[in-house]
This record gives C-alpha cells, sequence and structure tokens, in this order.
C-alpha cells in the first residue's frame, strides 16, 4: 500500500504549527530582528552554567526520579515558603517537569475529561486550548478587554455552570502583561467558594513583575491553594528556556493525579540540570533583581520608540510590549505583522494568535527579553515606519 493513502482523523484539525514557529523561521529567511518569539538573546549566569557542566562532569547523568530530583524539589519548597508564606512538600505536592508547557499539559489531562468544561481568559497563551480539547474538555471562554485587559469576574459568574471543572489564569499574564491584584484574588476566592472548582494558575513569570508591585500568587491564599495547580519555570526566571526545566505545586490528591500522567509523557527530566538548579536556588536572593533587570528593558525599549507612530498599551509584567498600531494602518493584525517583518525588518506577534473567539485589535507583541543592540536596532526599524 502506498503510503500515500495513509490517513488518520486529526485530533486538532484546525491546529497548524505554532506561529512562534513559523515567525521565527519567517525571521531567519528574511534575516528580521526577532522580536516574536519569546526567549532572550543573551546568555544565563555564567555560574549556572559552570555548576551545571560541574554535575555533568561528577556522573549526575542518569534518570532522576520521576518527581524530579529531592534537592530541586526542596529549594522549590523554600523559595516558595520565602515568597509566599505557603508550605508545600517537596515529597507529595511538588513535581518537576520537562519544561512549563509539559506541567500545563499533565494538570490539564489529570483534572478534565471528555465533556468538562474548562474557562479560559483570552487572549491566552496557545498550548490551553488545544491541550483541553485533546482531553476531551469544552473551552468557555471569557474575554480579557483591550485595552486595559482587566479580568471581568462578573462575566466569569456567568460563564460558570455545573459542568465547569477547571479555571486557567495567567498571572503575569502573556501577551498582555496584565497582572492580577489582591482584590482579584479576594473576588476569585469569593466566586468559587461554594464550587469544586479547580485552578490552574500559569505563574511562569512570577519574577518578572514592574512598577513596585507585588506578584499575588495564589500560593498566598490557604483557601486558594487548596483548589489550585500553580505552575512556574526555572527556564523564565534564569534565562534558559532551552533546558526546558519547569514545575507544578499542587495538594497532594491533586499532584497524585497529575504524576500519573507525567510519568508516561517524560518520565523524568534533564538530570545534571536539576541538581545544578537545586544548588543555584540555594545561593541566589536575587528575584527581585530580574524585576529590576526587564523593567530596565521595557523602560528603554519604551523610550527608543517614543517617537514611533506605535502606542504602548501598559505593560506590568513578563517580558512582552503591546504596541497598538492604529496610527499606521488598519490592515489585520495578521496581514500588518507580515508586512512588518517582510518589509521592514522586524518579527511580532499578531495577538490573534492568542485569541479564538474575539475579534483581534490593532496591536502586535513584542518580546523585550533581548540585547541593547538588538533593541536598538529594532527600534530604529518601527520609528522608520
Amino acid at each position: 500500500m502506498s503510503t500515500e493513502a495513509i490517513r488518520i482523523p486529526s485530533k486538532l484539525p484546525d491546529v497548524g504549527t505554532t506561529i512562534f514557529t513559523v515567525t521565527s523561521k519567517l525571521a531567519n529567511e528574511h534575516n528580521a530582528i526577532n522580536l516574536s518569539q519569546g526567549f532572550p538573546d543573551f546568555d544565563c549566569d555564567s555560574d549556572l552554567i559552570e555548576t551545571v557542566s560541574r554535575h555533568l562532569r561528577t556522573g549526575n547523568n542518569q534518570y532522576a526520579p520521576m518527581q524530579g530530583v529531592m534537592a530541586l524539589r526542596e529549594a522549590l519548597s523554600r523559595q516558595i515558603k520565602k515568597s509566599y508564606g505557603a508550605t508545600y512538600d517537596p515529597d507529595t505536592e511538588i513535581t518537576v517537569t520537562s519544561g512549563a508547557t509539559e506541567a500545563l499539559f499533565c494538570t490539564i489531562a489529570a483534572c478534565v475529561s471528555t465533556g468538562d468544561e474548562v474557562i479560559i481568559l483570552e487572549p491566552c497563551y496557545d498550548s490551553y486550548v488545544p491541550i483541553v480539547r485533546l482531553c476531551g474538555g469544552v473551552p468557555v471562554f471569557v474575554t480579557l478587554r483591550f485595552p486595559d485587559y482587566k479580568v471581568n469576574w462578573e462575566e466569569i459568574k456567568h460563564a460558570i455552570t455545573p459542568k465547569t471543572r477547571l479555571l486557567i489564569l495567567n498571572s503575569p499574564h502573556n501577551p498582555t502583561g496584565m497582572v492580577l491584584s489582591k482584590d482579584d484574588l479576594n473576588q476569585l476566592k469569593e466566586l468559587l467558594r461554594q464550587t469544586e472548582i479547580i485552578v490552574l494558575s500559569d505563574e511562569v513569570y512570577e519574577h518578572v513583575i514592574f512598577d513596585g508591585l507585588q506578584h499575588e500568587s495564589l500560593a498566598r491564599s490557604p483557601e486558594l491553594t487548596a483548589r489550585s495547580c500553580i505552575v512556574s519555570s526555572l527556564g523564565k526566571t534564569y534565562h534558559a528556556t532551552g533546558w526546558r526545566i519547569g514545575h507544578v505545586v499542587a495538594p497532594a490528591p491533586l499532584t497524585y493525579e497529575i504524576r500519573k500522567i507525567h510519568q508516561f509523557v517524560t518520565f523524568a527530566s534533564n538530570t545534571p540540570i536539576q541538581y545544578a538548579y537545586a544548588e543555584f536556588l540555594g545561593r541566589r536572593t536575587d528575584e527581585n533583581d530580574l524585576a529590576k533587570f526587564f523593567q530596565d528593558k521595557r523602560d528603554y525599549f519604551l523610550s527608543l520608540i517614543k517617537k514611533s507612530r506605535f502606542k504602548p498599551i501598559t505593560s506590568h509584567g513578563t517580558y512582552f510590549q503591546l504596541l497598538d498600531y492604529s496610527l499606521i494602518t488598519d490592515e489585520s493584525d495578521k496581514d500588518f505583522s507580515l508586512k512588518l517583518l517582510k518589509t521592514h525588518g522586524v518579527a511580532a506577534i499578531p495577538t490573534s494568535a492568542f485569541l479564538f473567539q474575539s475579534e483581534a485589535p490593532p496591536v502586535l507583541r513584542f518580546c523585550f527579553a533581548k540585547k541593547t543592540k538588538t533593541l536598538q536596532a529594532a527600534a530604529k526599524c518601527l520609528c522608520a515606519i
């Protein structure tokens, strides 16, 4: 039989290669400055690299425990306690994963069954919806509206039904830079108090928060931690996205179910890197320095494009900046992002890539986790439009 005749019914018929992969490929082909995909173009701490190298040389090169290296889970437990006052048992409530995306997948797969409804705030990180659909769940969208992208808790209340199983939150929020406030958490507690809804809180940019604001992790509230799975990423924190080390913390019964999925997805994550992170976390206390580092980059990028025709949307966290291009053109965000890449030499992401039911505003997402010379070159192109 010809291999051309082999077909399988697609579980994700309306999903193609992610826009991040496509845009980065186009940026390389057109020699454009890549402010699209969310990764730094500078290296991580040389001390961290040396620590990984030492663990490679000393023989930590075989399978790690499925749950993650205990030293790393203990270090994460101490860090969470210090940052948010929450106590998580490293043995039964913390799981190391191969990146935050795997943590998201395993958590959603553990919580969501066929017909369960999952409330998702859009724009949203592009992996949430496909994972929910793969698990047989039904995405229910609530829109964060341009230009402030604040959460409308009344709309979330109306979206809840007896079938609602999971609510996915993301703060600091990708792509908008919105952050949840203490009042948001209070409203969330009140909203969920009489329900059995689980919360998946994507907090991968927990240490990248600006303007004197405090990250309101769900770990700050005992009432919320009792029903929450919180995902974060050491790769985002320490500029090493390619090492793919994330984690999820959750109450023991939820962790037990998450680990059932995790053991059949990657089983275990990179061993020497886990040992290195455990050691590194034990001697680093500079999370606040990280916030200043990226706020300085945000502010510098905005100063460079101040005379451009782009209008910035306030970003209080992450390393992304939304820019409103309505003074330049009335083209769709997809069309303008392609023109920006091919004609003007700068790659950005249209916010329609993060939307599933709402119309996209005239806004593009730019990553400012870049070297000074990269930001300068990109700004020069943007100001020339």
